[in-house]
């Protein structure tokens, strides 16, 4: 069983929503990244999003973009960020890392090199922004074990959610709403009606990003979906916080979404 697949049957049996910080590795400089890892699981990620950096992030805000324009700053590249999932997995064995990002880096090293790169390195799951799934990538990564997430939106048209449902692995992730990482003006019902579609057609776990800036409403969205992912709000805290808090402050921070969700569930 998958480090993925594993952690959402753990929580189900306790009947609680996954976790899912993101950052950007490289950000706010490499040396930070594998500390700030660690906090975040140790402050109760469940699983950790742990981006690639991008110098044309089409679906991120910009916060995002400006996370990885300070990476790029440091020349993070893809093989940066394995060597980053490497040194975490010395000491953590548990919590999966799903990689997102975009196809021009991945296709650069060439796919079956970096699946079994990946792979080494301790990768569960990549999610890449401008993949479809007409193409046949993820037959390529299920060989080397990891997963393959699709986004979905609310705009996904039924054929296509059940080519997605086809294709994807460890779980889908359902943006909440039409636009970029980091809007606003999230209609909290109109979500919660899309979820059980998608979890019956994909048979997978749903997770919900795009536009989760608090704890109050990490919560409402653990009652009915599968995962609450969180990005943006978690980068702000990185770029306004001095290097030497930034680990203590992203802790604090997630701990208290993990409370609030537990208090939820």
């Amino acid at each position: 069983m998958s480090r993925i697949k594993q952690t959402f049957a753990q929580l189900n049996a306790q009947h609680k929503a996954a976790l899912i910080p993101f950052i950007t590795a490289g950000d706010p400089d490499p040396q930070l990244t594998v500390q700030i890892l660690h906090g975040l699981a140790a402050a109760g990620a469940d699983i950790i999003e742990l981006g690639v950096p991008f110098s044309d992030p089409m679906a991120d805000g910009p916060t995002i973009q400006r996370a990885s324009e300070r990476a790029l700053k440091h020349h993070v590249g893809l093989k940066d960020v394995l060597a980053m999932v490497t040194e975490f997995r010395a000491t953590n064995t548990t919590t999966p890392i799903v990689l997102m990002g975009y196809a021009n880096p991945i296709e650069h090293m060439g796919y079956a090199v970096f699946a079994q790169a990946a792979a080494a390195a301790g990768v569960d799951g990549v999610l890449t922004v401008d993949i479809p799934p007409e193409e046949s990538v993820a037959e390529i990564f299920m060989a080397a074990g990891i997963d393959t997430i699709f986004l979905l939106s609310p705009t996904t048209p039924d054929a296509r959610i059940n080519l997605v449902a086809s294709k994807a692995s460890g779980f889908v992730y359902y943006v909440s709403l039409k636009g970029v990482t980091g809007s606003a003006n999230l209609d909290l019902a109109e979500v919660a009606g899309h979820i059980p579609v998608i979890r019956e057609r994909c048979g997978l776990p749903v997770g919900v990003g795009f536009g989760i800036r608090d704890a109050q409403t990490a919560a409402a969205i653990a009652k009915f979906a599968d995962a609450v992912v969180i990005g943006s709000r978690i980068v702000e805290e990185i770029e306004n916080s001095p290097r030497e808090q930034v680990v203590a402050n992203l802790t604090t921070f997630v701990a208290g979404v993990r409370a609030a969700m537990d208090v939820t569930a």
